[in-house]
């Protein structure tokens, strides 16, 4: 529990049956007993919203019919939610989101954040008008190797970064899942709800997350190939990306989720002038680098020369496995000192590696409106919004 003695409050909105996002923001939340789950819409329908709430152990009477009862009702309690985790379908983030920030309560938010980057950036202004936090769960942020990476590439160990290639390539939707009744596969192969460029918006954001995080570059360019890989299929469901990085470092970004007989398929390799790094989700625990002369040094979470930025999240002794759910511990304990400090008034917490944040979220949705612009246009360069705002 907090070391303040109190729990944050939280609600959620979707992570019903079937939704195994919604178990693991739930199970990320549990880890470090810093929240208690109090509220909620939790089904498409009322009696499964019941039924799950009850399993959850929310009271009846806090699991609401719709969510602009649950934010009337929540934002008018003394004991009302602090935060609130929205885990629906890629159409309805805008307007849930909405509803809670402008009552002053704190969003977590999955991505993509919204799927047009004007609502993306209505939501980061009304989260700032509010005082309130907006995050995006880019949780592979949290993985100790990935802090570890990001810490080492930001202090110069590889020299001048010259090159960076990030893939998310799984093949879980090789085949046409929508025609088998697949909940997940019919919503994100649906462009009303999971965009157009669906593999952009769910895949391809986590890796240009990724390569902004670890490297501190900015696209400043992009140019874009999309595919519709499996027939008949409404989306685009593979993309190739090429990208120029601030100061016109070139990179690339392969998003997929037909990437036949790939499980998670989410790797980054940063190269630069005096070395380079490589890290795969599916080994988190080791991240690779080698030299110049191509010595290979293989460094391992735990380990007691890390950096203070690795250290801080590794929960087990070394040669003890962590994985996916530490990870979005990492980021819920993140977020919990931060709220914990805005309630108790005390110094922010946030750091130059902290949790994504609505502007990380607002930059995922300007890369796939800019993948959408390159590939209407025959792959030609296309500026996207965040490098002409500055971001």
């Amino acid at each position: 529990m907090s070391t303040t003695g109190r729990r944050i409050s939280a609600g959620m909105v979707g992570g019903g049956y079937g939704a195994d996002i919604g178990k693991t923001h739930r199970n990320g939340m549990r880890l470090d007993d810093r929240y208690s789950l109090d509220c909620g819409v939790f089904g498409q329908t009322r009696d499964d919203s019941l039924r799950l709430g009850a399993e959850l152990g929310v009271a009846p009477e806090r699991i609401y019919p719709d969510v602009t009862t649950m934010a009337e009702a929540e934002s008018a309690r003394h004991d009302g939610v602090d935060l609130v985790v929205v885990a629906t379908p890629n159409d309805s983030h805008f307007a849930i989101a909405s509803a809670f920030l402008s009552r002053g309560i704190h969003v977590v938010c999955e991505k993509p954040l919204t799927l047009a980057s004007a609502q993306a950036a209505d939501l980061v202004a009304l989260a700032e008008a509010k005082n309130a936090i907006l995050a995006v769960p880019h949780c592979y942020s949290a993985y100790p190797m990935v802090r570890e990476a990001a810490r080492m590439v930001r202090d110069g160990a590889l020299g001048r970064v010259i090159y960076i290639d990030v893939e998310h390539a799984s093949g879980w939707n090789a085949t046409p899942l929508e025609k088998t009744g697949n909940k997940q596969a019919m919503w994100r192969t649906d462009p009303a709800v999971g965009g157009p460029a669906s593999v952009v918006g769910d895949l391809g954001t986590h890796a240009y997350h990724l390569a902004r995080y670890i490297t501190g570059l900015e696209a400043e360019q992009v140019s874009a190939q999309l595919a519709t890989l499996v027939p008949g299929r409404r989306v685009f469901d593979h993309a190739t990306i090429t990208l120029r990085w601030t100061g016109g470092v070139p990179g690339r970004i392969w998003a997929s989720m037909v990437a036949t007989g790939h499980n998670h398929g989410l790797r980054i390799r940063v190269f630069g002038e005096r070395g380079s790094l490589e890290w795969q989700h599916e080994d988190p625990h080791h991240l690779f680098v080698q030299d110049l002369a191509g010595e290979t040094r293989i460094l391992t979470h735990g380990m007691g020369t890390l950096s203070e930025e690795s250290a801080r999240l590794t929960r087990v002794g070394l040669g003890h496995p962590e994985g996916f759910l530490e990870a979005f511990a990492n980021f819920y304990r993140d977020l919990a000192d931060e709220l914990d400090a805005r309630r108790l008034r005390r110094p922010s917490t946030i750091r130059e590696l902290s949790f994504p944040t609505g502007v990380d979220g607002l930059i995922g949705v300007q890369l796939v409106e800019a993948a959408l612009a390159s590939n209407e246009a025959d792959g030609g360069w296309v500026v996207p919004a965040s490098a002409m705002a500055g971001a």
